[in-house]
């Protein structure tokens, strides 16, 4: 009977501790918040498109919203002003959805793919895989969205496109903290 009462404590200590821990997810979600800035840096567009040049730097914002609930992305070429009703400012929404880390990306092409994160092993990787769509998929779709944390300063985002027929266009950002 002893033992039990030694034991007993133990174990709801353990289990409280592992009530509390962070779910991959909370912890992918904990990183992205603290890309929160302004981001600047070349695209790379794979097959090249004349329009995505290279010496044209993009820049994303990103702010934590809704309590920090929420964190907004938003794109667009570095030397546009910032007038939604002139330029494209495609947007992109990363929540939690209980256990799991999602993004809806609202896409100029006219719809919102969502998209479920798994953080690599070593914690340097965030894929974003494609799980639905809604809206018009005439011009295509947003399919897949990869975050490589460099360091505090730095990171690297790759979106992969699904044109008509299937096609993969894939973009890739190399951003460096402007503020």
């Amino acid at each position: 009977m002893k033992s039990h009462r030694v034991i007993l404590p133990v174990v709801l200590a353990s289990l409280s501790v592992v009530g509390f821990a962070q779910s991959d997810a909370q912890k992918s979600f904990d990183k992205l918040k603290a890309l929160a800035g302004t981001w600047e840096g070349p695209v790379t567009v794979v097959p090249a498109m004349a329009e995505m040049s290279s010496d044209k730097p993009l820049r994303i914002s990103m702010r934590v919203t809704s309590r920090g609930n929420a964190l907004v992305h938003e794109m667009q070429e570095a030397a546009t002003p910032e007038d939604p009703t002139k330029y494209d400012h495609p947007v992109t929404m990363f929540y939690l959805d209980n256990d799991r880390l999602l993004l809806t990306h609202y896409c100029d092409a006219g719809n919102r793919p969502r998209m479920a994160a798994k953080i690599s092993p070593d914690g340097k990787t965030l894929e974003f895989d494609f799980l639905d769509v809604a809206g018009d998929l005439q011009y295509g779709h947003m399919q897949h969205a990869k975050f490589t944390f460099v360091d505090a300063n730095h990171h690297i985002e790759e979106w992969t496109f699904l044109m008509p027929g299937d096609k993969p266009m894939h973009a890739t950002l190399d951003l460096q903290r402007a503020r």
